[in-house]
């Protein structure tokens, strides 16, 4: 560019020389490029704050707070009892039915509300989604973290019904944290194929109840898998949270070792849903902002 004086001296004009313009190109991420791991790490913090308002939110102006994470296990327990453990009867490996019940009611309870906090993620969370950039990936992993406080409180009601029926843990307690993970994890890969569709077709959002009360009957929250015929029970454990529970009543309750092939057909499951989920999620990402 040059600068030269007008006839009068008192005004400058500039000669742009024409000057070749910069290219940007913007190309979608390929690999494990495409998770945005170091970006996820970069708003860490982002992800604490979302966790810490759900559980604000959930309990603000509420008479007893987080005493709920603690009554809705144990009415669903009493509950439980009353109709399928003296009423109809049903088995309970030997074991009393309150805390056989309770045990699976506890992951179960987590991966229900993880779940539906998960699918519904993304259609809640539209007034960031279409204002502020930020790893999309952080809204599930949120969704899923935050009900795991609730687990916590509900979990030391548990361990003294264990104490008050002098039932001795075995040492598979100590496996108790990847079963919760693997729970975790089946709650975040079925999330991560709902809430794309939810954002998209509403309806789903409407299937989400009915698809948990009928996940509840399909695993053995009320019953022991010992009531699944032999020939079936390779096909029962492609559900994940056969696995889940199964492992927590083997460590807390004591019972005897559990199929260890059917549950790692459970964790297969988990590992093969999350991968096809992350991969959907992060194609159906461009078009959140359009359809949310």
């Amino acid at each position: 560019m040059t600068l030269s004086r007008t006839e009068t001296g008192s005004e400058w004009t500039a000669n742009i020389r024409e000057m070749p313009l910069p290219t940007c190109v913007i190309q979608p991420r390929k690999g494990l490029d495409s998770l945005e791991l170091a970006a996820l790490w970069e708003h860490r913090e982002l992800l604490y704050f979302l966790v810490w308002r759900d559980l604000k939110v959930r309990y603000k102006q509420t008479l007893i707070g987080a005493s709920w994470a603690i009554f809705q296990p144990a009415i669903s327990m009493a509950i439980f009892t009353l109709v399928f453990g003296k009423l109809a009867k049903i088995p309970s490996d030997g074991l009393p039915y309150a805390v056989f019940v309770y045990t699976a009611l506890l992951p179960w309870i987590y991966f229900s509300q993880a779940l539906t906090r998960c699918a519904n993620g993304l259609v809640s969370n539209a007034h960031l989604i279409t204002k502020v950039y930020f790893p999309r990936l952080i809204i599930p992993l949120a969704d899923v973290i935050a009900p795991a406080v609730d687990f916590l409180c509900a979990f030391l009601v548990l361990l003294g019904l264990i104490a008050w029926f002098g039932i001795v843990p075995s040492w598979g307690v100590l496996a108790l944290p990847l079963f919760f993970l693997s729970a975790m994890l089946t709650a975040l890969a079925i999330g991560l194929w709902l809430s794309p569709l939810n954002a998209r077709y509403r309806d789903v959002g409407v299937t989400i109840p009915f698809l948990i009360q009928f996940w509840m009957f399909a695993s053995p929250v009320v019953y022991p898998v010992s009531l699944v015929p032999e020939s079936w029970r390779l096909v029962y454990s492609l559900n994940p949270m056969v696995g889940v529970i199964e492992g927590f009543r083997w460590g807390l309750l004591g019972k005897e070792n559990p199929n260890f092939a059917l549950m790692l057909v459970s964790v297969f499951m988990v590992l093969l849903l999350l991968v096809g989920g992350v991969i959907f999620f992060k194609r159906m990402e461009r078009t959140f902002t359009d359809v949310i």
